[in-house]
Order: structure tokens, then sequence, then C-alpha cells
């Protein structure tokens, strides 16, 4: 077997895996805009509630995203990735089964949670499989790859609502979606975080702990490097001001 042969085709498929699924990620934050109207002709919703399966997916991925690649930096990357796929794929099955535009929203959110997986993860995972002095070709292909869906996305909305149905836009998220979870478990290597991000006791595990420690520091008083000397001037001149004591 030839060393080096083998970890470029195993590059190749990290490329590959992450480059598409985060395609599919960035795709349905466009897709959806150009559908809206076959959206509200099947749902009878309105336009101001339907602007929010568009704010409610971009809203799902602020919120959850540092949590996202957080988890994989402990968990294990391509485990998380693998999770993000998978709950992406759900989701996307609950967008095109909704009744409702109440259902629409809640399904968004979800894949938006799936989606902030994907995206942190997926950078991370191309980033521990590839050397330094190939690391920036890589991340020029990958990003050149997922930027276009701003391109693709509106027309491929458009198309779909047009031809087939709205539902359809989220349908097609599902095989892809299959085929790159178990693609994954078996062609990406498993990667984790630097250890001393995470802390050895439980107790400091807290996220909460950790912040109000942040908060307690930051509101604590900052002294001048001049402030012990000050203390101590103060205290001589208090002690030699003092009447001495009658024996």
């Amino acid at each position: 077997m030839n060393p080096p042969t083998d970890q470029q085709s195993m590059q190749k498929w990290v490329l590959a895996l992450t480059s598409v699924a985060a395609l599919m990620a960035m795709l349905d934050a466009m897709v959806v805009a150009t559908a809206i109207n076959a959206i509200r002709a099947d749902l009878g919703a309105s336009l101001d509630a339907l602007q929010w399966t568009v704010n409610a997916y971009n809203l799902s991925i602020a919120t959850v995203l540092l949590t996202g690649a957080a988890l994989g930096d402990r968990f294990g990357r391509r485990r998380m990735f693998s999770f993000g796929v998978a709950l992406f794929a759900v989701s996307s099955a609950a967008c095109a089964l909704a009744k409702s535009v109440a259902w629409l929203i809640a399904a968004r959110i979800a894949q938006g949670a799936g989606a902030a997986f994907i995206m942190p993860l997926a950078m991370a995972i191309l980033t521990a499989a590839y050397p330094p002095e190939r690391r920036g070709k890589a991340l020029g292909l990958f990003s050149g790859i997922t930027g276009l869906a701003l391109i693709v996305g509106p027309v491929l909305g458009g198309a779909i609502a047009g031809k087939l149905s709205w539902q359809w836009i989220f349908w097609i998220n599902v095989p892809i979606a299959l085929v790159i979870v178990p693609l994954a478990w078996r062609r990406i290597p498993e990667s984790f975080g630097p250890a001393w991000c995470w802390p050895r006791s439980p107790r400091s595990a807290s996220s909460g702990a950790s912040f109000a420690a942040v908060l307690r520091a930051g509101a604590a008083p900052k002294s001048s490097p001049h402030s012990g000397a000050a203390r101590r001037s103060r205290s001589h001149s208090s002690r030699a001001s003092m009447p001495p004591r009658s024996r």
C-alpha cells in the first residue's frame, strides 16, 4: 500500500463530503425565499408569517453555531458533523410534511440547528485533514463550492417551486444526507479539539459557572501598579502619626 496515495484519497473524500454538506445547508438559506409565494398559496399564511421561515433558519444557525463547534471539539468532529447532517435531513422531511406555517417555522428552527453543526465542523474537519501547506487551497475550494449557493439557490428554488412543488425544496435534502452520513463515518477520520480547551473537573465544566467567573473578573476593580505602594505608604503614615504609648 502507498501511504501518500491513501492520504490523498482521504483528503479528497473529506473535501467532497464537507463541501456537499455545507452547500446543502447554504442552499436552504436561499431557496425558501424564492418559494415563499408558492408556500403562501398552499398553507394560506400571511407574508409576514412566512418571513419567519427564513428568519427562523438564520437565527437558529447564529444561536447554535458556537455550541455545535464546541460539542464537535469535545465529542468528536466527525460524530457531531454526522449528527448535524442527520438532524438536517429529519428536519427537512418535517418541513416538507408541514401542514401549517407554525409547523414549518418549528421545523426550520431544527433545520437551522443541524446546519449550525455542519458549517463550523466541516471547516474544522477540513483543517485537520490537510497539512498547512495545502490547507489554503482546500479551504479555497470549499469556500468556492459553498459560495455557489448564492448563485444557484434562488434559481433552483424558483425552478423547483414552479415545475414541481415547494415541498421538493426540502425533500431533495433527504437522499443527499442519507449518502453523506455513512460515507462520513467510513471516509472521514475522527478528530477532536485541543485537550486544554476542556476542564478536567465536572464542576468547572458548567458554562454558567465559567460565564459568572468571567463576569466577576470583569467587574472586579482594576488596581494600578502603584496601588500596593500607596497602601503601604498610607499604613506607614498612620502608624507614624499615632502617639507613642506610655510605659
